[in-house]
């Protein structure tokens, strides 16, 4: 009896759960290519530093991905896999110039980390090999989505409530939305160059 009980409580838990939070789905036209689309911020909620640390790999003189989205306060690892020295550095955060950085240049087999500690997009570039561009797309909350090949995406987990939903592509300018999500939401990007 006990046994049962229990069950039943974990059951009717996770369905009160599944009742306040639900996906974002759309799509972005107007560019090919992957983008990024993300909610802006949850009100009254901050978000632990994930633990996880992504890699971006230097190879074949191409950094890989060439598009990362991780959310604010994720340590990215950068790795030289060439034969050559690699440096990596950006400019700015979304034209915060006070944000750039420069990690300096390392040999093969070498990580470098650093934490992203703000929100925008860090276009990732190499002193030595000026052909080499990628980017980190800093998200403000970790309720965000790369599309796939056709522009569509799916943001899953996303509390009950209203935001505002901004996707970004490489060399495009950004669009924001409004959205309610209520169990599942749907809003559709077209940007533009």
């Amino acid at each position: 009896m006990k046994r049962n009980t229990l069950v039943l409580s974990v059951l009717v838990l996770a369905l009160s759960v599944a009742t306040f939070a639900g996906d974002i789905k759309g799509k972005v036209s107007g560019v090919s290519g992957a983008s990024v689309v993300w909610v802006e911020a949850i009100p009254g909620k901050t978000f632990p530093a994930p633990e996880k640390h992504p890699v971006i790999d230097q190879k074949g003189l191409m950094f890989h991905p060439h598009i990362l989205a991780t959310p604010v306060g994720t340590t990215v690892e950068f790795l030289n896999s060439d034969n050559v020295a690699h440096n990596v550095f950006w400019t700015s955060i979304s034209g915060n110039k006070k944000l750039g950085h420069n990690l300096g240049t390392w040999p093969r087999g070498e990580k470098k980390p650093f934490k992203f500690e703000q929100a925008g997009v860090a276009p990732l570039l190499c002193n030595v090999h000026p052909e080499m561009a990628a980017y980190i797309v800093v998200t403000p909350t970790p309720y965000f989505a790369e599309t796939d090949a056709s522009g569509n995406f799916t943001i899953s987990g996303v509390p009950d409530g209203k935001y505002t939903v901004t996707a970004w592509h490489e060399g495009a300018k950004n669009q924001s939305k409004p959205v309610s999500v209520t169990g599942e939401a749907t809003v559709d990007f077209t940007l533009t160059k």
